[in-house]
C-alpha cells in the first residue's frame, strides 16, 4: 500500500492524521480504500504492515515470582525457622525433610495456579470478539483483531466499536464514550466533519475503540488500530475476563486465615503445654506444634477449589455454555428460575415463510430452510390472492437488511433469519431481488428498534416521479401506523383492524410468528426521512412464518422441571405464537400467559405472584423483562435470565445470572452478561445448570475430604500431649502425610462428574452454607474415626512386640489408607458408594491411588527413605489388617449414610432431595 499523507508504516503514525476534521471522501483516499471495503489480499498485506488490532498484553508476573508467592505463608515462614534451628542444633534430616517437603508444596501450588490461568486463558479466546466489515464487497464476520485501517465498518445499536474509525453514514447514531470521556450522555454522531482543535468529546464524526453504539447504524472506516488508538494511547485495557478471585474464594481464603490464625494460637498453646507440663526438650516440642500447625491448616484449599471452579468452566465451555465470570459456578447450582427468549434459543431460529394474509384471501407457502424454491399456493382468493400476495413479498424484499446467498439445498443468510426467509419467499413468488433494487433504490432507512417495533426504508421510483416508503414490524404496530389497507385490486379501502386481528390470531394459534407490512406512496423524495414520517401507511397484509421447538430444547425444558427449575418464555412475539411453542415445549402442565400490555396494568405488589404463575410473557419489551426479574427475585427465586440486544443489558444485570447469546447477541448484552451461550441453544443453559450442580458437589467433596482428615491426624497427635502418650507420628512424618495426600488424593475430587440424578434434586437454597449439617457431622464423625483408626494401630502395634518406630510408620500408612476408603465413600454424597462404577473410580481417582500407594511402599520399604522419615518395614500380615482398618471405615460410611436416608435425618440424603 502506498504510504499516505500523516501516516507511517507503524499504527502509531496513523493517529497523526487529524481524521476528524478531513470529509468522508479525504479519508478514503489517503488510506487507499473505497466504501465498498478491502480486497482480502489488501487486508493481509495491511495486517503484515500495521499488526493485529490489540493492545500489548499486561506485563506478566515472572514465574519465580509466583514461585516464591507460595512460601508467603505465617505457618510455611515459621516451618522454615524451625528448619533453620534444627540445622543449627544439629538435625540435620529433620531440617533437610521439611525443606523437601515445604518446597514440593510451593510446587504443588504454583502448577495448581499456572492451570487455573490456563484454562482462564482458554476462556478469553473463545470469547474473542469479532466484527462486521466489507471485503471483497460483500459483509463478512471477522476477528477483531484481524481489522486494518482501510476496513470499512458496519455497526448497529449494541455493537461496541473495534477500532477508531471515521463515520461515512450515520443514521440515528448514538454512542456511550463514557470509557473515554467520563460523559454519561451518549454522543450524537454524524459524518459531518468538525473543526481541527475539537476536543475528543466534540470530534462527533469519529468512533473510538471501546466505545459503544447505543442506538442507531453506521458505516465507518478504521483508521487507527491497536496501540494506535485513543483507548491504545491512554493504555486502558478493556474486555479482560475474570480474575481468579470469587465470593467463595474470598471466603474460602477468610476461612484459611482464620483458621490459621487459630491454628497459630493453639500451637503457641500446645507449645508451652508440651514443654511445661509434659517436658518436651523445647525443640522437639517445636517441631511438632509447628508440624501439626502446617498439617490441620487446609492452605491448598483455594487453589484445590480454584481448579475445582477452573474444570468446571471448562467443562461448561465443552458444552457450548461460556462463563465470562467464575461466581456464576457457584451460582448455576441454585438457580430456581430460567426466563428464556423464544426464538433461536428454545426454537430452531430457521425462519420459513408459511402464510401469507391479504385482503384477497390467504396463501400458502411450501418449502423449508431458506432455499428460494416452492409453491405459493392459494387457499382462499385464487388469482387475487396470489397477486396480493406478491406485493407483500415485495415490500419484505425491499425493506431488508439480509443477504441470501447459495446454490443447491445449501443456501444461508447473512443477518436476520425473518429477513432471510422473506428473500426465500421473494425468490419462490418470482420476484428478481437485483431488478427490484433497480427499480426502487434504497436512499434512506429508520432502522428497526425495540421501541418502535418496526423497520422503514425509504426509496426513490426508477421513473423518477415519486418515492416509495416499506415498512415491516409488528403487526399492532404497523396497523397502528395505517389509515388505509389494500384492496384485492390494489387500490385503497378502509382499514378493517379487526379483520386482520382475526387472521392474525389464526396464524398465532398454529405456531406462526407474524410480520405485518405496509407501505406509503410520496409525490417526491423527501429531503429528509425520520421516525416521525412513518404514519398514514396503507396495510397489505401480514406474514406468518414458522420456527419449531429444538428437539433438544424440549429434552432440556423436562430436565429442568424435573431439577425443580421453572422455565419461563419471555418473548416480543405474538400470545397465540409463544403459546403454541409453550406448549410443544411442555413448559407447564397449564401453559398460563400474559401480555406485555397486561403486565403494565399489574402493580409492583401483584407482579411477583403472577411472575411465579405465568409460564409465558409475549409482546414483551426490555423494561418488562427488567420487571419480571425484580419480581421473581423478590420471592427469593434465583432468576437466570436470556438476552440479546443492547435494551436487554439491565435485565441481564439484574439477573443472578445473566446470559447473553454468542451468535446473535450484541456486544452489549454479552459485556452484561456473565454467561454467553455459543450456539444460543436453551439445552446449553440446562447443561451449564447441570455441571454447574456438579462443580458446586465437588467443592463441597473437596471440604468435606480435608477437613476431617486434616482433622484427625491432628486430634491424634493432641491428645497424645495431652495425656501424655507415646506420640503416633514424628513432625516428618505429619509434613509427609499433609505433603502426599495433598497432591494425590486432594486434587483427584476436583475431577469428579456429576453424581446420577443431579437433575432430579431440587436447588440447593443461593444463602445455603457450604458446610451443611450433614457435613459437619460427617466431618466430626471421620476426624474421632481416624484418631481412632491411629491409636489402635498404634496400641495394636505395640501389642505385638513392634518397636516405636515400626508402630509409628503403621499410624502413617494407616492414616493414607483411611483416606484412600473415605475419597471412595465421600465420592457419592446423595448415594451409595457400592457400585461398579462407585468402586471402579475414575482416571482421576485411580491414578491419584497409585500415586500415594506408591509412595507410601517408598516411605515404608526404602532405605533411604527409612533413614529420612525413621520408619521400618511393615510386615506382610500388619500390612493387610492396615487395608481391613480402611475397608471397615468404607462399611461404617456406607452403614452411616444408610442408616441418615433411613432415619431421614438430613434432607440433602434424600433420594429426591425433597424439602
Amino acid at each position: 500500500m502506498a504510504e499516505t499523507p500523516g501516516s507511517a508504516p507503524s499504527p502509531a503514525g496513523a493517529t497523526v492524521t487529524p481524521w476528524h476534521s478531513l470529509d468522508a471522501e479525504a479519508c478514503l483516499r489517503l488510506l487507499a480504500a473505497t466504501t465498498e471495503g478491502l480486497a482480502s489480499a489488501d487486508a493481509a498485506a495491511r495486517l503484515r504492515r500495521y499488526g493485529e488490532n490489540a493492545l500489548p498484553p499486561p506485563t506478566p508476573t515472572p514465574g519465580w515470582r509466583r514461585f516464591l508467592r507460595h512460601f508467603n505463608d505465617p505457618l510455611i515462614l515459621v516451618l522454615l525457622a524451625a528448619a533453620l534451628i534444627a540445622l543449627l542444633v544439629g538435625q540435620v534430616v529433620d531440617a533437610v525433610v521439611i525443606v523437601v517437603v515445604v518446597t514440593v508444596n510451593a510446587v504443588v501450588g504454583y502448577v495448581q495456579e499456572g492451570n487455573a490461568e490456563q484454562s482462564l486463558a482458554v476462556l478469553r479466546t473463545m470469547l474473542a470478539p469479532s466484527a462486521c466489515v466489507l471485503r471483497d464487497g460483500g459483509r463478512v464476520q471477522v476477528g477483531v483483531g484481524t481489522l486494518v485501517p482501510g476496513d470499512v465498518l458496519m455497526l448497529e445499536a449494541g455493537d461496541r466499536v473495534p477500532a477508531d474509525a471515521r463515520v461515512l453514514h450515520a443514521r440515528g447514531l448514538r454512542v456511550d464514550e463514557s470509557v473515554l470521556t467520563g460523559e454519561s450522555v451518549p454522543a450524537e454522531k454524524s459524518a459531518a466533519p468538525v473543526a481541527g482543535s475539537a476536543d475528543l468529546g466534540s470530534r462527533t464524526s469519529m468512533l473510538y475503540s471501546g466505545t459503544l453504539v447505543s442506538a442507531g447504524q453506521a458505516t465507518a472506516l478504521v483508521v487507527a488500530t491497536g496501540s494506535a488508538t485513543e483507548i491504545g494511547r491512554i493504555g486502558a485495557l478493556l474486555g479482560q475476563v475474570e480474575t481468579l478471585s470469587t465470593p467463595l474464594l474470598r471466603q474460602i481464603a477468610r476461612f484459611s486465615r482464620g483458621f490459621t490464625a487459630v491454628a497459630l494460637v493453639a500451637a503457641v498453646v500446645l507449645f508451652v503445654f508440651a514443654v511445661a507440663v509434659r517436658d518436651y526438650p523445647w525443640m522437639d516440642a517445636l517441631l511438632v506444634v509447628v508440624a501439626l500447625a502446617v498439617g490441620v491448616v487446609p492452605e491448598g484449599l483455594p487453589a484445590v477449589i480454584t481448579i475445582t471452579l477452573a474444570i468446571g468452566v471448562r467443562r461448561m465451555a465443552a458444552r457450548d455454555a461460556i462463563l465470562r465470570r467464575l461466581p456464576a459456578v457457584e451460582t448455576l447450582g441454585a438457580t430456581t428460575v430460567i426466563c428464556s427468549d423464544k426464538t433461536g434459543t428454545l426454537t430452531r431460529n430457521e425462519m420459513t415463510a408459511r402464510s401469507i394474509g391479504t385482503s384477497a384471501g390467504r396463501l400458502r407457502v411450501l418449502g423449508s430452510g431458506y432455499a428460494p424454491r416452492g409453491e405459493v399456493l392459494a387457499e382462499t382468493g385464487g388469482g387475487a390472492a396470489l397477486t396480493a400476495g406478491t406485493r407483500v413479498a415485495t415490500l419484505g424484499l425491499l425493506c431488508n437488511d439480509a443477504r441470501l446467498y447459495g446454490r443447491e439445498t445449501d443456501w444461508r443468510i447473512v443477518g436476520d433469519p425473518m429477513e432471510g426467509a422473506l428473500l426465500a419467499l421473494a425468490g419462490k413468488t418470482g420476484l428478481d431481488a437485483a431488478a427490484m433494487a433497480r427499480r426502487y433504490p434504497r436512499i434512506d432507512e429508520v432502522p428497526f428498534d425495540a421501541g418502535h417495533r418496526f423497520m422503514a426504508t425509504l426509496h426513490a421510483e426508477a421513473d423518477g416521479h415519486g418515492a416509495l416508503i416499506c415498512v415491516k414490524g409488528a403487526p399492532e404496530q404497523v396497523l397502528l401506523l395505517s389509515r388505509a389497507q389494500a384492496a384485492a385490486d390494489g387500490s385503497e379501502a378502509p382499514l378493517d383492524t379487526g379483520l386482520w386481528q382475526r387472521a392474525i390470531d389464526v396464524a398465532g394459534v398454529e405456531g406462526q410468528r407474524v410480520l405485518g407490512f405496509a407501505w406509503r406512496r410520496l409525490g417526491g423524495l423527501p429531503s429528509r426521512f425520520a421516525l416521525e414520517d412513518v404514519h398514514g401507511l396503507v396495510f397489505a397484509g401480514f406474514v406468518g412464518f414458522i420456527d419449531p421447538p429444538r428437539e433438544e430444547a424440549v429434552r432440556a425444558v423436562a430436565e429442568c422441571r424435573s431439577a425443580g427449575i421453572a422455565v419461563k418464555m419471555i418473548t416480543g412475539d405474538h400470545a397465540a405464537t409463544a403459546a403454541a411453542i409453550a406448549s410443544q415445549l411442555k413448559l407447564a402442565d397449564r401453559v398460563r400467559v400474559v401480555t406485555g400490555q397486561a403486565l403494565d396494568s399489574v402493580s409492583d405488589d401483584e407482579l411477583p405472584e403472577l411472575a411465579e404463575a405465568a409460564s409465558v410473557f409475549a409482546r414483551t419489551t426490555p423494561e418488562h423483562k427488567l420487571r419480571i426479574v425484580r419480581a421473581l427475585q423478590s420471592r427469593r427465586h434465583t432468576v437466570a435470565m436470556t438476552g440479546d440486544g443492547v435494551n436487554d443489558a439491565p435485565a441481564l444485570k439484574q439477573a443472578d445470572i445473566g446470559i447473553a447469546m454468542g451468535r446473535k447477541g450484541t456486544a452489549a448484552a454479552k459485556e452484561a452478561s456473565v454467561m454467553v451461550l455459543a450456539d444460543d441453544n436453551f439445552a446449553s443453559i440446562a447443561a451449564a445448570v447441570y455441571e454447574g450442580r456438579a462443580v458446586y458437589d465437588n467443592i463441597r467433596k473437596v471440604l468435606a475430604w480435608t477437613l476431617p482428615t486434616n482433622g484427625g491426624e491432628a486430634l491424634a497427635v493432641v491428645m497424645a500431649i495431652a495425656f501424655g502418650w507415646v506420640l503416633p507420628m514424628t513432625p516428618p512424618q505429619i509434613l509427609w502425610v499433609n505433603m502426599v495426600l495433598t497432591i494425590t488424593l486432594g486434587l483427584a475430587l476436583a475431577f469428579e462428574p456429576p453424581e446420577a440424578g443431579v437433575m432430579r434434586r431440587p436447588p440447593r437454597h443461593a444463602d445455603a452454607p457450604l458446610v451443611s449439617p450433614f457435613m459437619l457431622w460427617r466431618i466430626v464423625l471421620v476426624s474421632l474415626l481416624f484418631c481412632a483408626g491411629a491409636f489402635g494401630i498404634f496400641s495394636w502395634a505395640q501389642s505385638r512386640g513392634h518397636d516405636v518406630a515400626t508402630a509409628r510408620t503403621m499410624v502413617v500408612n494407616v492414616l493414607c489408607v483411611l483416606e484412600i476408603f473415605y475419597l471412595f465413600s465421600l465420592r457419592y454424597l446423595h448415594a451409595s458408594s457400592f457400585s461398579l462404577r462407585g468402586l471402579r473410580g475414575t482416571p482421576a481417582v485411580l491414578w491419584a491411588v497409585a500415586g500415594v500407594v506408591v509412595a507410601q511402599l517408598a516411605f515404608t520399604y526404602l532405605p533411604w527413605m527409612q533413614m529420612a522419615f525413621d520408619t521400618r518395614p511393615v510386615p506382610l500380615l500388619e500390612g493387610v489388617v492396615i487395608v481391613l482398618v480402611g475397608v471397615a471405615l468404607l462399611l461404617v460410611l456406607e452403614l452411616e449414610k444408610w442408616l441418615l436416608r433411613r432415619l431421614d435425618v438430613f434432607e440433602e440424603l434424600r433420594p429426591d432431595g425433597a424439602r
